[in-house]
């Protein structure tokens, strides 16, 4: 792949050829999950999946790479369409809900799996699945001008008290931070098998390693 010629020579054939061969799982196409896919894509994974059930509304445009044409479509799809006509890589999209009893059918033979849900339900569940078939999980998340990157053995669900999906602040700057973070986090990982874990903190531009 001629495109990743920039990416090889920084980063090593070697590091790049583990990446194209990598099966990753990104849970969730929105700000974080549809930039992270993008951005993997982009570095040359061949292998990955995006599993979301939502259709996109005009208000995700902003912080998500999709298309004003693209209204009410299936994300995932939209999202798998979009890098084949792109880089001509094949994405695979599955417009489906992450509960209990899908979970484990859709992230089995993941070599890796990332978290970029946005509510209790989907990220317990996914965490669950996860932990009985020993696969790798990255949770992302963010809040206000706030994200962190986790390795799932430091990670705790939160309890999503008050939460509302569809109605929180959101800076498109965090969200770029934060998905340049995970994708480090994923490429390290894949080059060391080191689990990095960082928090992201937007009014003083700082990316620090994750403290429990």
């Amino acid at each position: 792949m001629t495109f990743t010629l920039h990416e090889t020579r920084y980063r090593g054939a070697e590091l790049l050829r583990k990446l194209a061969g990598a099966r990753i799982t990104v849970c969730g196409a929105g700000s974080l999950g549809a930039n992270l896919v993008e951005q993997l894509a982009r570095c040359g994974a061949t292998g990955l999946t995006v599993v979301d059930r939502d259709r996109l509304e005009e208000q995700n445009l902003a912080t998500q790479p999709y298309s004003r044409n693209e209204l009410g479509g299936y994300k995932a799809t939209l999202l798998s369409a979009s890098i084949y006509r792109a880089l001509g890589l094949e994405v695979i999209a599955v417009s489906k809900e992450l509960n209990p009893d899908s979970a484990a059918r859709l992230l089995r033979g993941s070599q890796l799996v990332v978290d970029c849900l946005d509510n209790r339900a989907g990220r317990l569940c996914v965490q669950q699945a996860c932990r009985k078939y020993e696969i790798p999980l990255l949770h992302g998340g963010l809040n206000g001008d706030y994200a962190e990157c986790v390795w799932d053995a430091a990670y705790t669900v939160p309890s999503g008290a008050g939460e509302d999906v569809c109605d929180y602040p959101l800076a498109r700057n965090l969200v770029t931070l934060t998905v340049a973070t995970l994708a480090e986090s994923i490429l390290t990982w894949l080059d060391s098998e080191q689990c990095q874990s960082w928090s992201i903190t937007l009014r003083d531009f700082a990316i620090r390693p994750w403290l429990a």
